[in-house]
């Protein structure tokens, strides 16, 4: 369901990732995007050029500002269960915000998530560490989803890079 996996939480000097009490804390990769400034993003109409792109170990949130990036770990969920995503307490003692939807019944890919910087000051962002955290859900017996994401051909559905938003 996950790869590359953590069995344990990973925590010395690193923003922990891996197994948690509940769940799994997954790390953010290093290749971040980040929006040019323009007069208007519109989310039915991304076109190449309006972000930038950076491969490093780190990247800088101007405040007020957000920038894309993904997970390291490949995700694939069974028909029987649905994730919910939150940000890691860490980066919000910074006014950091991480945007990621649930993941639905039988979506794969890596995770492209939107990280905003809510605060006053920049903020850095570690790539290779722990950004935010699943918590699985599992249908009870006989209560399985009729549609699962892969029967409605989602989209978003093994995406292998970071993904603008579709129509």
């Amino acid at each position: 369901m996950i790869t590359p996996f953590a069995e344990a939480q990973v925590r010395k000097n690193v923003i922990s990732y891996g197994v948690g009490s509940y769940g799994y804390d997954f790390r953010i990769a290093d290749e971040f995007q980040i929006p040019k400034i323009l007069p208007l993003l519109d989310p039915k109409n991304i076109l190449p050029g309006m972000f930038g792109t950076r491969k490093a170990d780190f990247c800088i949130i101007p405040p007020g500002s957000f920038i894309l990036g993904r997970s390291v770990e490949y995700f694939k969920i069974p028909r029987e269960i649905v994730t919910i995503c939150s940000g890691k307490s860490t980066y919000a003692r910074v006014g950091v915000i991480v945007n990621v939807t649930p993941f639905e019944p039988e979506w794969e890919g890596y995770a492209t998530l939107s990280i905003i910087n809510a605060g006053s000051s920049p903020v850095k962002i570690y790539a290779n560490e722990g950004i935010g955290q699943l918590i699985f859900l599992e249908a009870a017996a006989g209560d399985i989803c009729d549609i699962s994401y892969a029967d409605k051909k989602g989209k978003y559905q093994a995406q292998k890079t970071i993904t603008h938003s579709k129509l």
